[in-house]
């Protein structure tokens, strides 16, 4: 059958790209002489392969075209990479260093981006001495790609240097830069350079705004998140969809739901991403009921997606296990389950933590044990459900399996944290002195709040008030006031007034945790007799403010 040159690459330039669309064209290349072997035609169909992520056909092809441009070279050595065969993409690049064929920045670029998606230090900086002796090294491209990948490897003294050696950096330069310092929570540095940048006269754009948003990750930093949003307001790019949904994303991580709504609320037709932004953003500032709201008039009005991945559906879950309902749960599960999500690991522990907390331990169980993959996360779920609910023996044999595993399975902060959690709730004193020494000794991981609150309790309310003290004496910097806080709670159990004095004083230090222990406190002057610092308090009126109403989950 003869193909006009000219038809087939209308055919390629219009095609919808599916894989059945490729395989068809694949075949009417195959069946025409003169095209089977013109790399032109045999890169198109790369290409497409790539993006369908069948790179074993793209190989396939690659191997059976007689001559090779570098543009078919390229489109071999990203179809690998895109699909994460970064060893496949390598290895082919070491063979077009041995062909007659001459790599381009272009196929400089792709092998440097392969080597910070596989995180190889070593092979990016080869990659780099190659680029230079090719006489790449200040090629557009691969300095902007160079900046990239250092900056994702945490090499950021090296990313500069290359920065520094740009004679007349681009606006893709200087974005890679503000980028970089983004990605390693360098907002100093970032924002310094943007403001560089203005100076020397480069004009932001979008990307640029975007990388300098990924800066910003605390509450500490609103102010500055303001001003940025100001200046978005001013430049006009408060309306590109990409920084609009940075916007939302920046103030959640600054626990502002309040300007994250209002910059949503602006947003006519938001995306998936901006979604799942703002309701992870009420469910991490304990709006569990708004947060399970905006998910179903996400599902269920035009302005939403009516579609959920498993990043949103996870946030979802953490919403319905605040709210302890059952309902919503079991809603946001049977529609994980219609999409296929339910088997994602993170979905599967957010499944096994909310049924745990609406107080159906068995059903987060079923989905522990019938999950086909099973991550660290999955297993700190399953231990801190079953220590909650008391289950402290079982808790600690799950945590045992993890052990056994430690080549598939790293146990992590979260993992000690459901632990010595677990120990606590059960009052096994001993065994959770054993894994809180093994956590650092055993496995480098340094105590943090969250384990000297739980070791505090475990001790204290085990009647070792002394050992819990000097471990809370033993910490280095400042001690949270939770740790002080559990510390008061477990003295105030057992009656031991002179240390609670003590302690008292080291609460009552904080304008913040003195309202939160106020009453505690005063409660614990009252039986010891010290009337006259009750009577301080309640004049003071930290102790009647400081009294958190209750609430009922009754549903």
């Amino acid at each position: 059958m003869f193909v006009p040159v000219g038809l087939l690459l209308t055919e390629l330039s219009r095609s919808t790209q599916t894989i059945s669309t490729t395989k068809s064209l694949h075949a009417i290349i195959l069946k025409a002489p003169h095209l089977c072997n013109d790399p032109f035609y045999a890169t198109r169909i790369v290409r497409f392969y790539a993006l369908n992520d069948d790179p074993v056909s793209a190989r396939q092809l690659f191997d059976g075209t007689p001559h090779r441009s570098i543009f078919l070279w390229n489109s071999v050595i990203r179809a690998l990479a895109r699909t994460r065969r970064f060893s496949g993409a390598v290895a082919l690049f070491r063979d077009l260093m041995r062909s007659p064929t001459a790599p381009d920045n272009f196929t400089f670029a792709c092998v440097l981006r392969a080597c910070s998606d596989r995180l190889d230090l070593r092979g990016l900086r080869a990659a780099h001495g190659g680029a230079v002796v090719a006489g790449f090294g200040s090629d557009s491209i691969c300095s902007s790609q160079l900046v990239s990948a250092y900056s994702k490897l945490g090499r950021l003294d090296a990313a500069v240097k290359v920065f520094d050696m740009i004679s007349e950096p681009d606006l893709v330069h200087w974005n890679s830069m503000i980028s970089g310092h983004g990605s390693t929570g360098d907002w100093e540095n970032g924002l310094r350079i943007f403001i560089k940048m203005q100076r020397m006269g480069k004009q932001p754009d979008a990307y640029t705004l975007v990388g300098l948003a990924t800066c910003f990750n605390s509450p500490d930093l609103l102010r500055i998140c303001e001003n940025v949003h100001g200046f978005c307001i001013k430049s006009g790019f408060d309306s590109n969809p990409h920084v609009s949904s940075l916007l939302v994303s920046i103030y959640s991580r600054c626990k502002n739901p309040s300007s994250a709504c209002r910059v949503f609320d602006s947003l006519p037709d938001p995306d998936l991403i901006t979604w799942s932004a703002m309701i992870c953003s009420l469910s991490q500032s304990g709006e569990a009921k708004k947060a399970l709201g905006l998910f179903r008039e996400m599902m269920s009005t035009k302005r939403g997606s009516g579609n959920a991945d498993s990043p949103l559906l996870a946030a979802v879950l953490s919403a319905a296990a605040q709210s302890a309902s059952l309902q919503p749960g079991k809603e946001i599960h049977a529609h994980a389950f219609r999409r296929g999500c339910h088997l994602d690991i993170s979905v599967s522990s957010g499944l096994i933590d909310m049924y745990s907390k609406c107080g159906f331990l068995n059903s987060g169980a079923k989905v522990f044990e019938t999950a086909p993959s099973k991550n660290i996360t999955s297993y700190n779920s399953m231990i801190s459900s079953l220590g909650l609910h008391g289950n402290a023996r079982k808790a600690l044999r799950l945590f045992q399996e993890v052990l056994e595993n430690r080549g598939a399975l790293q146990p992590d902060e979260a993992t000690f944290s459901a632990v010595l959690s677990a120990c606590c709730h059960a009052g096994l004193v001993s065994e959770g002195r054993k894994w809180f020494a093994t956590m650092g000794e055993g496995f480098g991981i340094r105590a943090k709040t969250q384990h000297y609150v739980c070791m505090v309790r475990l001790l204290g309310m085990g009647g070792e008030l002394e050992e819990a003290h000097e471990l809370v004496r033993g910490i280095e910097g400042p001690v949270d006031c939770g740790v002080w806080g559990a510390l008061l709670s477990c003295c105030e159990a057992h009656g031991d007034y002179r240390l609670g004095g003590v302690v008292a004083k080291r609460v009552l230090e904080s304008e913040v945790e003195r309202s939160s222990y106020g009453v505690m406190v005063c409660n614990m002057y009252a039986r010891d007799g010290r009337w006259e610092e009750v009577k301080k308090l309640r004049v003071d009126g930290e102790a009647a403010r400081g009294k958190v109403p209750g609430k009922s989950w009754i549903t």
